[in-house]
């Protein structure tokens, strides 16, 4: 149970996660969009499936090697300054994205928007860590994940609408007009988020990053959220070739699944998050993980299925794995002490991108495809390799959990 301090957002916190959600909400567009659009993407600029995997990694490892980079000179500053800085970079670097008329200008400006995105994610959980107290930290870490349902309901159709209407560039210069609109939001309505600053002990950013690193249970917390995502990442670059080719849903009803399952995704977060502040969060990730276990043993094992069996397991698999990562994501928040929230979520922000693409690069070692329509070969087995990777992430969230429950104890009053 987690009673202490106010339960009830105040008006500013509510003003505050708006804007952070929708913020959210264009970092993870910008990711995912590229996806859809790559068709067109490649076709207009030429380039080859080896170009285009470039393009689509060197935003994830930019955004990684830049969380590493800044992560011991955020806590050194104003979050709302270096948010409003890291912001704007990532606007830049969707500008650019959307003048690219070239492999090279468009590969530069991928690298360009993943380094400030990085950076910008990572400051979003910070912000949530230091406005909202740890028994409302469930409900707020689930509100700014609701980024990504929304994305997933709204972005990605309007963006591929607009790109097979007006050209994929358009898509771009559509989430730099929201992004400018945010920007100027934070600006205006977002106090100084500055008290960390008082905390400060470090001389220097680079011992201030030594120090967070070489802390055994940041250390911990680090591993955990990084095998946190890893196991996701796996499967998700695979599922739609595997509905396809395998489980024989038309291109045409990709939309009506991937829609359902963000429509639940979003009625569903609230109410996790709600779940994750009233009950013990580990109980709650050990069920989600044992959850997400059995459904993807079941969704990594489907042949010829009907559309509403393929939405119904879909939204299954992902109630589990909201169920994890929510109430996982919210113990991680929990780990640095207030004056290392900063570079503690940058390294984790990092660390996260890096798994992710790690975890693609092994899932594409270990499926395979004959040729472009035949089925999608060893995709169970990727569904066991996940599973090991779950299980074993419970061990290690268990371990940084208990952790916590030890420095709880050492402050109680004796």
């Amino acid at each position: 149970m987690h009673t202490v301090g106010p339960s009830r957002f105040d008006s500013y916190q509510r003003r505050v996660l708006g804007v952070l959600i929708l913020l959210q909400f264009t970092l993870v567009l910008d990711f995912m969009i590229i996806a859809p659009i790559g068709d067109a993407l490649m076709k207009s600029l030429d380039i080859n499936t080896a170009q285009f995997g470039l393009v689509v990694s060197s935003y994830a490892f930019s955004a990684a090697i830049s969380g590493i980079l800044l992560a011991g000179f955020i806590d050194r500053y104003d979050r709302k300054q270096s948010l409003i800085l890291s912001y704007s970079g990532f606007i830049l670097g969707t500008l650019l994205c959307a003048f690219a008329d070239s492999y090279i200008s468009i590969l530069l400006a991928r690298i360009v928007t993943g380094i400030f995105a990085g950076v910008s994610g990572a400051l979003v959980m910070t912000i949530v860590s230091d406005l909202f107290a740890v028994n409302m930290r469930g409900r707020a870490i689930s509100g700014v994940q609701m980024g990504f349902a929304i994305s997933q309901i709204l972005g990605v159709p309007l963006g591929i609408y607009i790109a097979n209407t007006l050209g994929w560039h358009s898509t771009f210069g559509l989430i730099v007009l929201l992004a400018l609109i945010i920007v100027l939001a934070v600006l205006l309505w977002f106090a100084p988020i500055d008290k960390h600053l008082g905390n400060v002990r470090d001389k220097t950013a680079w011992v201030h990053l030594w120090h967070t690193i070489s802390n055994s249970r940041y250390r911990n917390g680090l591993v955990a959220v990084m095998f946190l995502t890893i196991g996701g990442f796996m499967l998700m670059p695979f599922t739609a070739v595997f509905l396809v080719n395998n489980v024989k849903i038309s291109a045409a009803q990709l939309p009506i699944v991937f829609f359902s399952t963000g429509m639940a995704s979003l009625l569903l977060m609230p109410v996790i998050g709600k779940l994750c502040d009233r009950f013990d969060r580990y109980r709650l990730f050990v069920l989600g993980s044992l959850a997400a276990t059995i459904m993807v043993v079941v969704y990594t094992q489907l042949s010829v299925t009907p559309l509403w069996t393929v939405v119904v397991v879909n939204i299954l698999l992902f109630t589990g794995i909201l169920l994890r990562m929510s109430p996982a994501m919210a113990i991680n928040t929990m780990v640095p002490e207030q004056q290392d929230r900063g570079a503690y979520m940058s390294l984790s922000s990092s660390l996260q991108q890096t798994a992710g693409g790690l975890g693609a690069m092994l899932a594409g070692s270990i499926v395979y495809q004959v040729s472009d329509t035949s089925p999608l070969q060893r995709f169970d087995i990727l569904g066991y390799v996940a599973v090991v990777i779950f299980l074993l992430c419970m061990f290690l969230v268990g371990r940084v959990n208990q952790d916590l429950k030890r420095r709880a104890d050492e402050t109680l009053p004796h």
